[in-house]
């Protein structure tokens, strides 16, 4: 499953439709002024931009990491918006060949801002030519096989790359150093996606009370994507079970509806952590004993459901595999039994070394 996979779950079944990627494009902020969230990083990047514009040069190479849904995307739109730049868009796994990837660099234009998203997914000969471009400028073709090939240098325009990961771990050194300004962009606090939620509503022109946003927000896991999901499902139920108007006992009636709690945790979510209580006792239990347990992939478990339950405190991972929190027993209303493991006497242990089974 592809990490970002997580967010399209939420409240929509899968796949997104033709319309609801319209509206999400509608609904990004189109300038850095009206982006919400990440502070220091807007603060960091309009200086990198506007420095480049002031002396009239290309701006160095931006690399955003972060949780998927954070608005990576949004700000590599922006940033070609504030330079009054086209933006050329594709991802990592879309590049299987150099050669893929020296047709996109030959037909870019002088300033023109290139956005790879997934970047840590690119085949490693593409990788290696993307070294040489950003730094020179310039890529080697070759032409031909065998002894007889000859490498052709191809001189490229100067250009922008952002590139976008969620693991940023696995990006190379020598590529990670070409960046020449990296950003983190953490999830939001409520209040954050508050405004998000309540701007969103007017675009969508949907009527919502304060306490109605603060719920939708409250339950978005700290994700700006999940937030406008979850308010286009909300608005379907007040539409066609309400007056239309989003209140907070309409939001809790709503998102109960499409499984989704009041810590944000949803169907997935729930079962690993009850799989993980009442089937194991809280633990330690392997990635692929719990995945088979709940009939999902261990990536999927891994990608999807893990991060979020160990940054809500209600799962832990350890060398002996998951365990379950105090916190989680509490959440799901359970009593833990005196075998129980005791979750916060182990979260100094060495996590490197992740069973499987």
């Amino acid at each position: 499953m592809n990490d970002d996979d997580y967010t399209d779950r939420l409240v929509s079944g899968g796949a997104e439709s033709a319309e609801e990627q319209v509206i999400e494009a509608a609904l990004r902020p189109k300038k850095l002024d009206d982006f919400v969230g990440q502070d220091r990083v807007r603060e960091q990047l309009s200086l990198v931009l506007h420095s480049a514009l002031r002396r009239g040069r290309t701006p160095d190479h931006v690399l955003l990491s972060g949780g998927p849904g954070l608005g990576k995307t949004t700000l590599a739109m922006i940033i070609a918006a504030e330079l009054g730049q086209p933006l050329r868009i594709s991802s990592g796994p879309a590049i299987e060949r150099a050669g893929d990837l020296a047709a996109i660099l030959s037909t870019l234009q002088e300033g023109e801002v290139l956005f790879l998203d997934e970047i840590h997914r690119m085949a490693r000969p593409a990788e290696e030519m993307l070294y040489m471009a950003m730094e020179d400028f310039r890529v080697d073709v070759v032409v031909g096989k065998g002894p007889g090939a000859t490498a052709i240098p191809l001189d490229i325009a100067p250009f922008t790359l952002v590139g976008a990961t969620t693991r940023a771990g696995m990006l190379p050194g020598p590529l990670r150093d070409r960046f020449g300004f990296v950003a983190h962009m953490d999830f939001y606090a409520p209040a954050e996606l508050e405004v998000i939620v309540r701007r969103s509503a007017r675009l969508l022109d949907v009527e919502i009370t304060d306490e109605g946003a603060a719920e939708v927000a409250g339950r978005s896991r700290g994700t700006p994507r999940i937030a406008n999901r979850l308010l286009r499902r909300v608005r379907d139920y007040a539409e066609v079970r309400a007056d239309g108007v989003v209140t907070e006992e309409l939001a809790k009636a709503a998102l109960r509806l499409y499984e989704v709690d009041e810590r944000g945790l949803d169907r997935l979510d729930r079962a690993v952590l009850g799989a993980l209580l009442r089937k194991f006792g809280g633990g330690p239990v392997g990635l692929s004993t719990l995945a088979v347990s709940v009939g999902e992939e261990p990536e999927t478990v891994e990608v999807v459901a893990e991060p979020f339950l160990v940054r809500q405190g209600l799962l832990a991972r350890t060398p002996r595999g998951r365990i379950a929190t105090p916190a989680a027993w509490a959440h799901l209303g359970l009593t833990p039994p005196p075998t129980a493991p005791l979750a916060g006497t182990l979260f100094d242990l060495d996590e490197g070394a992740d069973p499987q089974q």
